[in-house]
Formats: C-alpha cells, structure tokens, sequence
C-alpha cells in the first residue's frame, strides 16, 4: 500500500480533530496526569504523525511531502540532526512522528493575513501563549511596526531592507549590531549571512549553540582538537556499548531509536544515565516493521537514575574502576594521548563517599555500569543537554573523554564520541562560520578570497548580547530563524533587552513570541520554508545542510510557497548586504542571490574540509567532512595528542528545603515549538506548566500531588526569579531533583548562571522553591518540622 492510499484512509474524525487551531489560550494547569508514567495514551506515534499531517496540511500536501523526507532528491526534515541512512537503505518513511510535526506545522494551510494584524494589537499577541501564536499559520507577506505604533502593517521588500540598511549605518560603531542565527539556517544562508556581517565590520555572531552544545564544543577542541563527534550512523550500528547519558532519543531524537534498535540487534549493550527513566529507552516500537509496533525491543540494559549534575563523579568513578582493573588500552595512550600520569593519579584517589553523594547511585550501581565498559571492545557514548548545560559542563565532557580515551575508543569501528545535535543544521552553521570566535584561519581565507580584511576581535554570544543590549551597547538585533525571546535564559532580563534595542527583525515562518517583545521599530520578514520550492533567480534552487555526524547533502522542498511575499534565507541576506554596504561591494551579492552555485563555489574555496564541495553534494547521499581523529587518530591539539584532564571532583550541595530543577521539553514540542499540550510518554494531557517531582519530596516540603505552586528560583546575588502556577505532578526521579518544561520555566535561569568558559546557559539545575500561590517571600509552603527550612539560601555549593 502506498502512503497515498494510507493517507486516503484516515478516519476523517482524525483530520478533523487535527484542523482543531485554538482560538483561546488555555489554562494549562488544568491537566489530566495518568496514574501510571510512561502512559501511550492508546495511540500510536504513526496515528498521530498522520492526525496532526492530515489536518494541518490535508491529503495531498501531505502525500506531496512526507515520502520526500529525509529522500535522496527530497528535503531535509527541519527537526534534529540525526543523520540520514546510507543512500540505498532509507525506508519509504524516513521520518519520525516529531519530524511530521515538524513538517505540518511549517506546510500547514493556515495562513496568517493583514486582517490578523489588523485584528490584533501587538499588546493582544504578547499577551497570548507561544502554543497560541504558533498555530494561527504561515507568515505571508513583510510586516513592520513603527515607532509608537499599536499593530505590525504591511511594508514592501525594498522598504524593509531600506529600514535595516538605515539603522545600520546610523550606528556609531557595528559592534553596537548582533546578528543571531537559529539551527535551520541552510548552509549558503549561513555562509553569506556571516561574510555580511563580517563585510559589515563585527563578529557578533550568537546562534543557538551557544545556548546547547557550546559545552561540547570547547570541551572537544581542547581534548581531541575538533568540535563535532567522532562518529558514523554505521559506528551507532556497529557499536557493542552505547551510554546514553542527558539525553531522551524517544522525544528529541526519534529516528536514534531505530539506530539503537540495530545496534541491539547486533548485540550490542545499551546504558542510559538520566535522571528520568524516559520511555523510549525503555521499550521502543518501531512503527516501520508489523513486529516493532507489536511487540517492540527493550533498549536500555542498565538505567541509572543519576542525581543532577552527578554526570561529572559517574565517569570518574568509572575512569577510575578501569585503571584499578586494567581495562586500558596502553598502546594506544603511550601513542596518541598526553595527561594520562596526572588524570591516573587523580582517579587513584578517588572519594566514593562524595561520588554517592554526588550521583545519587550506589557503588554497586555504578560498578555494574563500569564493568558493562571493561567488557566492551568497541563503546560510543552519545550525550545532549542533560550534559551541556550545568555550571561544570565542559569538565564533565572532558571525563567522557578521559574514559574513552582510556580505552581506545577514537578513530576506530564502533567507538567514539556522539554529541547528537538538536536541531537540523546547528552543526552546519557553525561550519560555515556563524561564530563570535572564529578562528584567523577562517578569516585568513575570507581575506583572501574577498579582498577585505573581516574584524579580529571576538564577538558577543548570547548571553553576552542579551547584556550588550541591556546596557545600551548594542542597537540594533536581527535574527535569523528561531524564537529568540523564548529561547534564551532569564526571560525577564531578555525581554528588556530586546526593548530596549532601536530595530529588531525577525526572519520567520510563523508568529511567536520574539515579535511582540521588540524594539523601538520592528520587522517581521517571512521565509520560505524547507518544504517549498526555491526559485530565486527565476531558477530552481537547493541548499544543503549537515547532520549531527559531519554529512553535508542536499535539501530541495516540492511545495509552492503559500504566498508570492516570501523570500529565501539567502535572497533576504543578499538583498540587505545590497542595500547596506551597496553596489560596489567587492562581494558578488547579485550574483549570490540569482545561483546558489557561486555561494557553493566560494564555500569549497574558503571553508576547512568543503573542496570541490558543489560536486560533492551531487552524490547521491552528499559527502562526509574530513575529521582528523576519527579518520586517522590525528589530533590537532597544541600537543599533537589527545588530551586527558584531571578536575577536582564536586558535589552540588543543595540547601535545604529546595530542590534542583531542570528544563525539558514535552513530548510535544521542538526547541520552542509547542505542537501540542500532550505528553503521552509521561502521561499529561492538556497542559504544560507542570512541575515533576519525587513523590517524597511532595510529601516532606509539605504538599500534595496535583497542588498548585509558584516555582521560585534563588541565585547567589540574593535575587529571586518566578515562574507562576505549576502542578505538581508525582514522578520517580532522584530525591531532592525537579523537572518542567521550557520555554516556561525559562524565567528561572539568572542570566549571569553559565557554564565555566562556554557560558551557557545553566538550564539544567536550578535551584527552586515551591511557594504556594500568593505567598510574598518567605518558604511559603511546609513547617519548619516538615524538612523545609526557613532560612535564606544562597547558590548551591560546590564541595571539592
């Protein structure tokens, strides 16, 4: 049966109850929980990829793209990065339940037209949910919002990047400029966006790996010279240990599930180290095979529900089992890794009081872990923000490395390093140079190939740009993609920001909330999405992007754009470096913006890896980028080796009556994408501001299932953040931890709360009060004999 006729025969009560768009903003306190966790909600993730495809985008868009997903000669999914099966072994359906989403809510038929604006102020849109703006359809045409002005109005194309070009060079310096840049951008759009700005005279160039796997990145240049993994899908398959540690594939990386799948199939062992039991790594039907969806494959062999923040302890405490058992590979320290004497003497000594302390775990747990390690020949372990996004992050990453490094596991079948990237092109961006730091190389070579000498010193990144427009430094902010406001820490803190900047504008697909928090003057600028063709220049065009795995391929969408107004990524940068720097700018930005091929070109001539890359891509499937270790056991550190670290061990002491939050996503979003107000895997329906917490935790701070609460988050300079009306909701977790989702806990992260030398946001623990609703200071919930406490807390504490 062909997906056509599947499609034919959903019930129509299915797309019915999928063209359902809200037409008010819901309570979302108002939740069903099921009684057990891990609830499926009687529904399958093909019956409701199908729904939510059908109704938002009908029969036959949705039979015009789901088959051309992730397809050779298709277009890639705007979701993660997982990467794409070798060429000829993609399924007819090579996308996820989250990927359809994705798809649905970028093709859907719902349009967003001038009686909408004219309709609603911009004081009604920024009163609304994220959820709420995200479902009222596809931005059609360039909408403005003027100086003193209550609704966005139409402006044409000309005049909104006269607009821009004008507020640019108003500015006394462009430094006093940030240029932002979400994960989707396609690689050409992010190659000409970055020689602009730097044409332009600054590398302020945040993106949204700042905020995620920033982490990854330092703590991988500094260990094994390169930033991006070291690993192949076909290494996932061929793998005999897979840890999977501060992830959940099931909701964020679906398609890793069926990697995970093979890989068991072959034999291989799986750990899971999360503080949450997710269900996808517990047992994954995979809805590709009559068996999968019956019966399914038990994944994980091991869960350890490691307390937050306790990632760092657990690899020493492993690292150190390995070297007291020998389970080392010598001959490949002696040869390729420098440290090896300092990290060895310092897991010697290892505190195992401190490492319980600080995972939660018993030592027999994390025995057990370790012995899974010094059994395998051949371990990956893969990580996402769970890790990246703590205080510690980087030196935690760099005691997964130790333990790999320990054992040989670079450069060979099987083994080696996985960050899994969270959106679609975030690797690929920053391979084309959306970076504050890029190196001189890279700027040697734009020299070189467009005769102008790019800045040197290093720009802001986000957080540094949220301060620079806080302070008056900077003016103007354009964004490339994403949802800005929402993405970024301390949302009280970044909202005045943005206000206070002259101009902010908005490349977008849909309405969210980065457009009603805006400057003095504000542009809204519609994309084509990655679904619709491109035919910029009166030529069809494509573009191309890179996975989690360092695979460049092309991308070329099958849909009519919803409206003639929408630009490409790459027609709105050209057209604004056209009107900013004008006609007689060395760089060809005509020429760019009519073929794709000549940004190509320049890309083979300027970027590390990417020679004869136009050809390249014509390979069915695209290309791999070189990577020194994992192709060659080569490390371009200072030293020539590897590197291994040796940090003192902490535990994060938590004061009493608190607990220690992290943000997640539902099952039912993407970054700060709401799709829906479901979390099937952890049973909620109809809701999102719900707090999960140890059942006995509820108990001792003085509360029961299903209380409403203010969460309330304490940092060091005695400031205090809220975020209003959370549920809470029993969950099995480690004691003293707390989980909710983002963008709406957001609020509690303090800006100046990042990750030592990445500075990223530390999303993933924040230290939290419950406050019953109403309470003005204080504990505001349990007595003192209850466990709660009444005095001030301070930041949480490292103990060394």
């Amino acid at each position: 049966m062909t997906l056509l006729s599947q499609l034919r025969d959903v019930p129509a009560r299915l797309r019915n109850e999928a063209r359902q768009v809200p037409t008010r903003d819901i309570d979302e306190t108002e939740v069903e929980v099921e009684s057990t966790a891990h609830a499926a909600a009687g529904v399958t993730a093909v019956a409701v990829a199908m729904r939510r495809a059908i109704g938002q985008m009908g029969v036959r868009r949705t039979a015009a793209t789901l088959p051309r997903l992730n397809q050779v000669g298709g277009f890639d999914c705007q979701g993660c990065a997982w990467p794409d099966p070798d060429a000829g072994h993609r399924h007819p359906a090579e996308f996820c339940e989250n990927g359809a989403k994705a798809v649905a809510e970028e093709a859907t038929r719902q349009l967003l037209d001038l009686e909408f604006f004219a309709t609603h102020s911009v004081e009604d849109l920024a009163g609304r949910t994220e959820f709420w703006l995200g479902k009222q359809g596809r931005l059609t045409e360039p909408m403005v919002l003027r100086p003193g002005a209550t609704h966005y109005t139409p402006i044409s194309w000309d005049d909104a990047h006269a607009t821009i070009a004008g507020h640019l060079r108003r500015l006394d310096d462009p430094d006093q400029a940030i240029f932002y840049t979400s994960g989707k951008t396609s690689n050409e759009a992010a190659f000409v966006y970055q020689l602009f700005v730097r044409a332009f005279g600054t590398n302020n160039l945040p993106d949204c790996s700042n905020m995620c796997h920033e982490s990854s990145g330092s703590a991988l240049v500094d260990t094994i010279g390169i930033g991006k993994g070291s690993v192949s899908l076909e290494d996932i398959h061929q793998a005999k240990l897979l840890v999977v540690v501060g992830q959940n594939p099931g909701t964020n990386h679906p398609r890793m599930l069926s990697a995970l799948e093979i890989a068991k199939q072959n034999g291989a062992k799986i750990i899971s180290v999360n503080p949450l039991e997710e269900a996808g790594l517990v047992r994954f039907k995979n809805p590709q095979t009559p068996k999968g969806v019956a019966v399914g494959t038990a994944l994980a062999d091991l869960h350890l529900p490691v307390r937050l923040n306790g990632d760092m302890a657990l690899f020493q405490a492993i690292g150190s089992l390995l070297l007291e058992w020998d389970a080392i590979d010598r001959d490949f320290i002696d040869e390729y890794v420098t440290g090896f004497e300092a990290y060895a003497a310092h897991v010697a000594d290892l505190d195992w009081t401190k490492v319980e302390a600080a995972t939660g775990l018993t030592r027999e747990q994390v025995t057990e872990a370790a012995r899974m390690f010094a059994d395998s020949p051949a371990t990956i372990t893969c990580w996402a923000m769970g890790i990246t996004q703590h205080h510690n992050s980087v030196a935690t990453i760099k005691e997964i490395v130790n333990v790999a490094l320990m054992q040989g596991n670079i450069g060979k079948p099987g083994a080696g390093l996985c960050p899994v990237r969270g959106h679609s092109n975030v690797q690929g961006d920053r391979t084309m140079g959306i970076w504050e730091r890029v190196p001189d190389h890279f700027l040697d070579a734009i020299r070189d190939e467009f005769g102008f000498d790019p800045p040197r010193e290093h720009g802001h990144d986000t957080v540094d740009s949220i301060r620079a427009l806080r302070d008056g430094k900077a003016r103007v902010f354009f964004a490339m993609g994403g949802n800005f406001v929402a993405a970024a820490p301390d949302t009280e803190a970044t909202e005045a920001a943005m206000r206070n900047a002259a101009l902010t504008v908005h490349v977008s697909t849909k309405l969210n909330r980065s457009h009603v928090v805006h400057g003095g003057e504000a542009l809204i600028l519609p994309a084509l999405g990655r679904s619709e063709k491109d035919m910029t220049g009166g030529r069809a065009q494509r573009v191309t992007v890179e996975d989690s795995m360092s695979a460049v391929h092309a991308s070329r969408g099958p849909l009519d754009p919803p409206s003639e107004h929408l630009r490409s990524e790459v027609d709105i940068v050209c057209s604004m470096a056209l009107a900013t720097l004008g006609e007689d700018s060395p760089i060809p930005w005509a020429d760019f913006r009519s073929d794709y091929t000549e940004i190509r070109r320049r890309i083979a001539r300027v970027v590390p890896g990417c020679a004869s890359y136009d050809e390249k891509v014509d390979q069915p499937g695209g290309f791999v980028l070189p990577h020194p270790p994992r192709d060659n056991r080569v490390f371009e550190t200072e030293s020539r080796r590897a590197v291994m670290t040796a940090t003192p061990l902490e535990v994060l002491d938590v004061p009493r009556g608190r607990l220690l939050l992290q943000t997640l996503r539902s099952h039912d979003q993407f970054n700060t994408t709401i799709y829906g107000l479901d979390d099937r895997y952890r049973g909620v329906k109809g809701g999102r501001r719900v707090v999960f917490v140890n059942p006995e935790d509820v108990r001792e701070l003085g509360f029961v299932d299903g209380d409403v609460i203010d969460l309330v988050s304490e940092w060091r300079d005695g400031s205090e953040r809220v975020a209003r009306s959370f549920r809470i909701v029993s969950y099995d977790q480690p004691r003293g931890c707390a989980a909710a989702y983002y963008p709406e806990t957001n609020p509690l992260v303090p800006l100046d709360s990042t990750a030592e030398k990445s500075n990223t946001p530390v999303s993933k623990s924040v230290v939290v009060r419950l406050d019953r609703p109403g309470t003005d200071g204080g504990d505001g919930h349990g007595s003192p004999d209850q466990g709660t406490g009444s005095e001030r807390t301070d930041e949480p504490h490292h103990l060394a």
